[in-house]
C-alpha cells in the first residue's frame, strides 16, 4: 500500500520521483540533515553525497533553505497521504486510532524516517516563510489525529483530554527512533498494539 501511495503522489506532482536527480538530492539531504543537523551540513556535503558539483545544486533548488523545506514538505505529505489511505480501510474508531499510531511509527522508523526526523528537529532553521508553511502543514496533520481522538472520547474509549493525549502519544512515538529496532524482539505490530493499549482507557459506567 505504501508504494501505491508514493506512486500516486509522484503522479500528482506532490512528491519528486526518488530516482530522479532532484529526488536523489532530497533523499541525501534528509539523511545528512538528520545525521549532521541542518546547520552543520554544507552545500559541498550535499553535492558530494549525490556526486555533483556544488553549483549544480542550484539547478534544482535556489538555496539550502529551499532544500530543507522540500524535505519537510515531502515527509509530511507522504505521511498524511498514507494516514488517509489507512483510515479509509478502517471502520471503527479504535481501528482508526491504531492505524494512525502504526503510520506515525513507520514514518519515523521506516523509509521516510530521515525526512520526518528533520521535520521534528530542524524546522526552526527554516526561513520565516518556510516555517509558516510547515506549521500550516503540521496543523493539518495534527487535526487528523484530533478528529479521531475526539471521536474516541465521544465513544468513551478514552478518558484523557484529546489534546493532552495527542501530545503524550506524539512524545512517545517520536522517541521510538532512539530505541526501537524493527529487527529486534519487538515487532512493529506489537509496538503498535502496546501504544494503543496505553491510549485506550475506556470510561467506567457511572
Amino acid at each position: 500500500m505504501t508504494q501505491g501511495v508514493e506512486k500516486s503522489l509522484i503522479e500528482q506532482g506532490v512528491l519528486v520521483d526518488p530516482d530522479s536527480a532532484r529526488g536523489r538530492l532530497l533523499t541525501q539531504a534528509a539523511r545528512l540533515f538528520r545525521q549532521k543537523g541542518y546547520q552543520s551540513t554544507t552545500v559541498r556535503d550535499l553535492a558530494s553525497a549525490v556526486g555533483i558539483l556544488s553549483g549544480s545544486l542550484f539547478h534544482h533548488y535556489k538555496n539550502k533553505d529551499a532544500i530543507l523545506k522540500a524535505v519537510m514538505v515531502e515527509g509530511i505529505h507522504h505521511t498524511m497521504a498514507r494516514m488517509r489511505s489507512e483510515l479509509a480501510e478502517e471502520h471503527t474508531t479504535q481501528g482508526r486510532l491504531r492505524a494512525l499510531i502504526a503510520c506515525e511509527l513507520d514514518a519515523l522508523n521506516g523509509d521516510w524516517g530521515d525526512a520526518m526526523a528533520v521535520v521534528i528537529n530542524e524546522w526552526r532553521f527554516l526561513s520565516d516563510g518556510g516555517q509558516q508553511d510547515i506549521l500550516a502543514l503540521r496543523e493539518e496533520y495534527e487535526q487528523m489525529w484530533l478528529e479521531i481522538l475526539l471521536q474516541a472520547r465521544k465513544e468513551r474509549l478514552i478518558t484523557a483530554s484529546p489534546k493532552v493525549l495527542r501530545k503524550l502519544l506524539y512524545g512517545a512515538i517520536t522517541w521510538t527512533d532512539k530505541w526501537f529496532d524493527s529487527t529486534g524482539e519487538l515487532s512493529y505490530q506489537e509496538l503498535t498494539d502496546a501504544i494503543l493499549q496505553l491510549a485506550i482507557k475506556p470510561a467506567s459506567d457511572p
